[in-house]
Protein backbone atom coordinates (compact mmCIF):
# COMPACT_ATOMS: atom_id res chain seq x y z
CA UNK A 1 0.00 0.00 0.00
CA UNK A 2 1.28 3.59 -0.47
CA UNK A 3 0.33 6.97 1.04
CA UNK A 4 -2.22 7.89 -1.64
CA UNK A 5 -4.19 5.03 -0.85
CA UNK A 6 -3.29 4.92 3.29
CA UNK A 7 -5.29 8.60 3.47
CA UNK A 8 -8.58 7.60 2.54
CA UNK A 9 -8.37 4.64 4.49
CA UNK A 10 -7.33 6.64 7.12
CA UNK A 11 -10.12 8.97 7.41
CA UNK A 12 -12.72 5.76 7.71
CA UNK A 13 -11.03 4.22 10.32
CA UNK A 14 -11.55 7.61 12.35
CA UNK A 15 -15.01 7.84 11.51
CA UNK A 16 -15.25 4.04 11.77
CA UNK A 17 -16.20 2.57 9.19
CA UNK A 18 -12.84 0.37 8.12
CA UNK A 19 -13.00 -3.09 9.09
CA UNK A 20 -11.30 -6.46 7.71
CA UNK A 21 -8.44 -6.61 5.59
CA UNK A 22 -8.09 -2.86 4.87
CA UNK A 23 -7.61 -2.34 8.30
CA UNK A 24 -4.78 -4.61 8.69
CA UNK A 25 -3.14 -3.08 5.67
CA UNK A 26 -3.65 0.28 6.85
CA UNK A 27 -1.86 -0.79 9.77
CA UNK A 28 1.17 -2.27 8.68
CA UNK A 29 1.60 1.12 6.50
CA UNK A 30 1.41 3.13 9.33
CA UNK A 31 4.23 0.78 11.43
CA UNK A 32 6.39 1.38 7.81
CA UNK A 33 5.39 4.60 6.56
CA UNK A 34 6.60 7.23 9.63
CA UNK A 35 5.05 10.07 7.56
CA UNK A 36 1.68 8.49 7.35
CA UNK A 37 2.06 7.79 10.70
CA UNK A 38 2.48 11.23 12.21
CA UNK A 39 -0.55 12.02 10.41
CA UNK A 40 -2.82 9.87 11.67
CA UNK A 41 -1.39 10.87 15.28
CA UNK A 42 -2.74 14.23 14.14
CA UNK A 43 -6.15 13.64 12.18
CA UNK A 44 -6.58 11.49 15.77
CA UNK A 45 -5.80 14.44 17.74
CA UNK A 46 -7.85 16.69 15.95
CA UNK A 47 -11.14 14.06 15.84
CA UNK A 48 -10.31 14.41 19.82
CA UNK A 49 -10.61 17.62 20.22
CA UNK A 50 -13.84 18.11 17.91
CA UNK A 51 -15.84 15.30 19.90
CA UNK A 52 -14.56 16.75 23.09
CA UNK A 53 -16.48 20.47 22.35
CA UNK A 54 -19.94 20.76 24.00
CA UNK A 55 -22.99 20.54 21.29
CA UNK A 56 -24.18 23.60 20.23
CA UNK A 57 -27.91 23.94 20.42
CA UNK A 58 -29.15 26.42 17.79
CA UNK A 59 -31.79 28.47 19.40
CA UNK A 60 -35.09 29.28 16.70
CA UNK A 61 -34.52 32.92 17.62
CA UNK A 62 -31.11 33.03 16.29
CA UNK A 63 -32.10 31.29 13.00
CA UNK A 64 -34.81 34.01 12.95
CA UNK A 65 -32.23 36.70 12.71
CA UNK A 66 -30.15 35.09 10.45
CA UNK A 67 -32.98 34.71 8.06
CA UNK A 68 -34.44 38.44 8.67
CA UNK A 69 -31.00 39.47 7.99
CA UNK A 70 -30.95 37.97 4.31
CA UNK A 71 -31.92 39.91 1.36
CA UNK A 72 -35.54 39.44 0.20
CA UNK A 73 -36.15 36.56 -2.61
CA UNK A 74 -36.88 38.19 -5.59
CA UNK A 75 -40.20 37.60 -7.18
CA UNK A 76 -40.55 36.21 -10.14
CA UNK A 77 -42.18 37.41 -13.05
CA UNK A 78 -44.52 34.73 -14.52
CA UNK A 79 -44.59 36.34 -17.99
CA UNK A 80 -41.28 37.17 -17.93
CA UNK A 81 -40.58 32.89 -17.15
CA UNK A 82 -43.06 31.84 -19.71
CA UNK A 83 -41.13 34.01 -22.47
CA UNK A 84 -37.99 32.32 -21.18
CA UNK A 85 -39.44 28.95 -21.34
CA UNK A 86 -40.63 29.70 -24.85
CA UNK A 87 -38.45 31.83 -26.73
CA UNK A 88 -39.85 31.12 -30.51
CA UNK A 89 -43.11 32.53 -29.08
CA UNK A 90 -41.80 35.69 -27.84
CA UNK A 91 -40.09 35.98 -31.57
CA UNK A 92 -43.01 35.79 -33.55
CA UNK A 93 -45.11 38.25 -31.90
CA UNK A 94 -42.32 40.58 -32.10
CA UNK A 95 -42.48 39.90 -35.64
CA UNK A 96 -46.09 40.22 -35.76
CA UNK A 97 -46.07 43.46 -34.16
CA UNK A 98 -43.23 45.09 -36.30
CA UNK A 99 -44.68 44.07 -39.20
CA UNK A 100 -47.79 45.50 -37.83
CA UNK A 101 -46.15 48.56 -37.08
CA UNK A 102 -44.92 48.10 -40.71
CA UNK A 103 -47.87 47.80 -42.59
CA UNK A 104 -49.82 50.59 -40.71
CA UNK A 105 -46.58 53.27 -41.19
CA UNK A 106 -46.96 52.49 -45.23
CA UNK A 107 -50.78 53.05 -44.86
CA UNK A 108 -50.60 56.29 -43.36
CA UNK A 109 -47.12 57.35 -45.60
CA UNK A 110 -48.46 56.85 -48.96
CA UNK A 111 -50.53 58.91 -50.61
CA UNK A 112 -49.91 58.68 -54.16
CA UNK A 113 -52.28 56.83 -56.52
CA UNK A 114 -50.69 53.07 -57.70
CA UNK A 115 -52.22 50.83 -60.61
CA UNK A 116 -51.49 47.03 -60.83
CA UNK A 117 -52.72 44.65 -63.48
CA UNK A 118 -51.22 42.39 -66.18
CA UNK A 119 -53.25 44.39 -68.86
CA UNK A 120 -53.18 48.33 -68.52
CA UNK A 121 -53.44 49.30 -71.84
CA UNK A 122 -57.02 49.79 -72.31
CA UNK A 123 -57.18 51.63 -68.75
CA UNK A 124 -57.00 55.66 -68.79
CA UNK A 125 -55.73 57.36 -66.22
CA UNK A 126 -56.88 61.40 -65.36
CA UNK A 127 -55.21 62.77 -62.48
CA UNK A 128 -56.38 60.54 -59.67
CA UNK A 129 -58.46 58.84 -61.52
CA UNK A 130 -58.40 55.69 -63.58
CA UNK A 131 -61.18 54.80 -66.25
CA UNK A 132 -62.25 51.72 -68.06
CA UNK A 133 -64.01 52.85 -70.86
CA UNK A 134 -67.07 51.59 -72.26
CA UNK A 135 -65.77 49.13 -74.84
CA UNK A 136 -62.50 48.12 -73.78
CA UNK A 137 -61.59 45.42 -71.60
CA UNK A 138 -59.37 44.81 -69.17
CA UNK A 139 -57.84 40.88 -69.00
CA UNK A 140 -56.80 39.87 -65.56
CA UNK A 141 -56.83 41.41 -61.87
CA UNK A 142 -56.81 45.26 -61.67
CA UNK A 143 -55.40 46.68 -58.38
CA UNK A 144 -56.49 50.62 -57.78
CA UNK A 145 -55.09 52.43 -54.50
CA UNK A 146 -55.50 56.12 -53.41
CA UNK A 147 -57.48 56.92 -56.25
CA UNK A 148 -60.89 56.56 -58.14
CA UNK A 149 -61.97 54.42 -60.11
CA UNK A 150 -64.74 54.27 -62.82
CA UNK A 151 -65.57 51.16 -64.87
CA UNK A 152 -67.74 51.54 -67.81
CA UNK A 153 -66.61 48.40 -69.40
CA UNK A 154 -65.61 44.85 -68.91
CA UNK A 155 -62.55 43.40 -66.47
CA UNK A 156 -62.48 39.91 -66.62
CA UNK A 157 -60.07 39.30 -63.11
CA UNK A 158 -60.66 40.65 -59.20
CA UNK A 159 -61.23 44.45 -58.98
CA UNK A 160 -59.49 45.88 -55.76
CA UNK A 161 -59.70 49.19 -55.11
CA UNK A 162 -58.06 50.26 -51.62
CA UNK A 163 -58.17 53.74 -49.74
CA UNK A 164 -60.31 55.44 -52.74
CA UNK A 165 -63.65 55.11 -54.65
CA UNK A 166 -65.20 53.21 -57.01
CA UNK A 167 -68.05 53.83 -59.29
CA UNK A 168 -69.91 51.23 -61.62
CA UNK A 169 -71.52 52.15 -64.99
CA UNK A 170 -74.56 49.59 -65.32
CA UNK A 171 -72.57 49.11 -68.81
CA UNK A 172 -69.73 47.39 -66.34
CA UNK A 173 -69.24 43.88 -66.58
CA UNK A 174 -66.78 42.31 -63.75
CA UNK A 175 -66.10 38.74 -64.14
CA UNK A 176 -64.27 38.25 -60.97
CA UNK A 177 -64.47 39.67 -57.41
CA UNK A 178 -64.90 43.30 -56.46
CA UNK A 179 -63.30 44.30 -53.22
CA UNK A 180 -63.00 47.86 -51.47
CA UNK A 181 -60.06 48.31 -48.60
CA UNK A 182 -61.24 51.21 -46.78
CA UNK A 183 -59.56 50.48 -43.42
CA UNK A 184 -56.10 49.78 -42.18
CA UNK A 185 -57.02 46.33 -40.43
CA UNK A 186 -58.11 45.13 -43.97
CA UNK A 187 -56.02 46.22 -46.08
CA UNK A 188 -53.16 44.48 -43.50
CA UNK A 189 -55.86 41.44 -44.22
CA UNK A 190 -54.96 42.27 -48.26
CA UNK A 191 -51.49 42.39 -47.69
CA UNK A 192 -50.88 39.40 -46.02
CA UNK A 193 -53.80 37.49 -48.64
CA UNK A 194 -51.54 39.11 -51.29
CA UNK A 195 -47.87 37.43 -49.77
CA UNK A 196 -49.60 33.85 -49.40
CA UNK A 197 -51.06 34.25 -52.96
CA UNK A 198 -47.33 34.86 -54.00
CA UNK A 199 -45.99 32.00 -52.14
CA UNK A 200 -48.48 29.21 -53.30
CA UNK A 201 -47.65 30.32 -57.48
Amino acid sequence: MNCKEALPLIHEYLDGDLQGAETLQLKEHLISCTACHALFRELERTDAIVRSLPSVHVSDTLTAQIMSGLPPMKKRNVWTEWIRRHPAVSVAVVFAAVMFGSFMSMWNDDKNLMVKGSDLQDVVIQGDTVIVPQGHTVNGDLVVQRGKLQVDGDVTGNLTVIDGSLNLASTAHISGQVTQVDEAISWIWYKLNEFVGMLSK
